[in-house]
């Protein structure tokens, strides 16, 4: 019985799980993009109507203050007729306009560190109390002081302060000043009017809240949408050709009714049901005619041409194999000590953003071994495709390769899936040879990786997988035993330790070159020799943007 943690795992892997979460992960970043703009374009249009409102309530109140006479009202110490005119003035206008306080100032002109009130008056519905006459405080802060000093050197005829973030002692409020200009046109005091924005953050939470509900709405309605339409179009037909390919795997038969007559896609699900269709019937076709060949041994010849150009056009060989990826290159040789051989490689592309690396060495050689290398190639890229682990993949070909295994033969596979966004290498090692891979200094070295059992050899094997983490300029070079094995005529082996030798003579060149690098050192090392056994190479350079990370240790 599965884990909790096991089914959340499976969960996760899911298309379905997959799908959704990327379009709620999207949903959110727009809607806190649309929150987040809508709120300042609201409180932008709000607070200008504050502002201009502050203003014009400054500028009626200046009309009532002669700048002339301020020095006479700093010295009537808040009596008098006269100022108590103006006071009531300005109280007036204060409580007719929705204003907080409506005061005049005369800043310290040293350096505007304190400042006097002249005037004071305030709002009768608010809580807060006016400054008396002639009270002396510090100026707030910096950014006032430097509004003061601006109005009275004449560079400014009014400064707005807004006071809405972070810990202040008032509530969120605006400043409106305008300096109070005498007849030589030099500024006497300053005249200041605050308003609390209690009515902006009021509306700016309200449209907040209703913002996101209305995006919560959105969301739920697009995840059901989307759910239903990814069943109809993708997951419905992927469980198809699922169901398909582990049929064809277990039977080896062409379906009665192919898989492109069921999906009617035209879109990939409907190429990729297609391109079953077709691998059931080149595989249904090789064995067919590989059987037949074996048959008819008087016409060995023939056998052996056919057997040559079946097992050529099975293993890929153009290169670049991808012309419009530049994140990696990868270069790759097969030369079998036979027509035909049992060593075989492989890549391909599982999805846009993971890509499949493969590298075998079938027991044999000749005939019997090509027509297993190419079962073993076909099962490992149908369960590969299927969008499986490499430990579930050779664990799955394994039962497949085991439950039709008359012959007795068996595969040693590596197998590694390369996210390429990420440079993540996750693979799997069923008794192949040691992957060699680069160092800190870019130098190759062995990877003593952990081993499972061959494939083929044993029934109800579980195989183990392990991560690398490649960095740009890293590169993988995979082999079979045909390489350290390569004897000379005095029956020397080549050996590993000459193998990273030949890598580690231009270990920065393109994977072409270094393999022809191998090779020509090989053919150096057996000259006139009597190649011993199969000899399969690849060579993967990673030049994705990744951050620096640690190499695995190596040995």
């Amino acid at each position: 019985m599965a884990t909790g943690s096991e089914k959340r795992m499976k969960l996760n892997n899911r298309i379905v799980f997959k799908s959704l979460f990327g379009i709620v992960l999207l949903l959110t970043v727009f809607s806190a993009i649309v929150s987040a703009i809508g709120s300042h374009v609201f409180t932008e249009a709000l607070l200008n109507q504050y502002s201009d409102g502050a203003f014009r309530t400054a500028d009626a109140s200046a009309l009532a203050v002669d700048a002339d006479r301020m020095d006479i009202y700093a010295a009537s110490g808040g009596t008098g007729e006269e100022y108590t005119a103006i006071w009531n003035r300005l109280d007036q206008l204060c409580n007719a306009t929705g204003a907080t306080f409506i005061y005049v100032i005369q800043p310290d002109l040293t350096d505007y560190a304190h400042i006097t009130f002249i005037f004071s008056t305030i709002n009768h519905e608010m809580h807060y109390t006016h400054y008396n006459f002639g009270y002396v405080r510090e100026t707030t802060n910096d950014e006032y002081r430097e509004k003061y000093r601006a109005l009275y050197a004449g560079e400014s005829n009014q400064e707005l302060v807004v006071r809405d973030r972070g810990p202040i002692e008032t509530d969120p409020h605006i400043t409106a000043m305008i300096p109070l200009k005498g007849s030589d046109g030099q500024t006497k005091a300053i005249l200041c009017v605050q308003r609390q924005m209690d009515v902006l953050s009021n509306a700016r939470s309200t449209y907040l809240r209703r913002v996101t509900l209305v995006l919560i709405a959105l969301a739920a309605a697009v995840i059901i949408g989307q759910s239903l339409y990814l069943h109809i179009v993708l997951l419905k037909p992927l469980k198809q050709i699922s169901d398909e390919a582990d049929r064809f795997s277990r039977e080896n038969v062409p379906a009665s009714k192919a898989l492109h007559e069921t999906i009617r896609n035209r879109d990939e699900i409907g190429q990729l049901a297609g391109s079953i269709d077709q691998m059931e019937d080149r595989i249904s076709r090789y064995v067919d005619d590989l059987t037949q060949i074996t048959a008819e041994r008087e016409r060995i010849g023939t056998e052996l041409s056919l057997a040559t150009r079946i097992q050529s056009s099975m293993l890929p060989h153009s290169f670049p194999p991808f012309p419009g990826r530049t994140e990696f290159d990868l270069f790759a040789s097969m030369d079998p000590a036979r027509e035909v051989g049992g060593d075989f490689y492989d890549y391909y592309l599982i999805d846009d953003d993971h890509l499949c690396l493969v590298m075998a060495d079938v027991s044999g050689k000749g005939v019997p071994a090509a027509l297993f290398m190419m079962a073993s190639k076909i099962i490992l890229e149908n369960n590969a495709h299927m969008g499986k682990s490499p430990a579930q993949i050779l664990t799955d070909t394994n039962t497949t390769i085991c439950s039709n295994n008359h012959v007795d033969m068996f595969v040693t596979v590596w197998l590694g899936i390369l996210e390429i966004s990420t440079g993540r290498l996750t693979a799997a090692n069923a008794g192949h040879e040691y992957p060699v891979i680069t160092q800190h200094d870019g130098s190759f070295a062995l990877l003593k990786d952990r081993h499972g059992f061959v494939i083929g050899g044993l029934e109800g094997m579980r195989y183990q997988e392990y991560e690398l983490q490649l960095e740009p300029g890293s590169r993988l070079f995979l082999y079979t035993d045909g390489l350290p094995e390569a004897t000379d005529a005095d029956g020397n082996m080549f050996g590993t330790d000459r193998m990273l030798a030949a890598l580690n003579e231009a270990p920065a060149a393109s994977p072409s070159e270094i393999l022809q690098t191998v090779r020509q050192s090989v053919d150096h090392f057996v000259k006139d020799a009597e190649q011993f056994d199969d000899l399969t190479m690849l060579c993967l350079t990673y030049s994705g943007n990744t951050d620096p990370k640690t190499p695995p240790d190596i040995g």
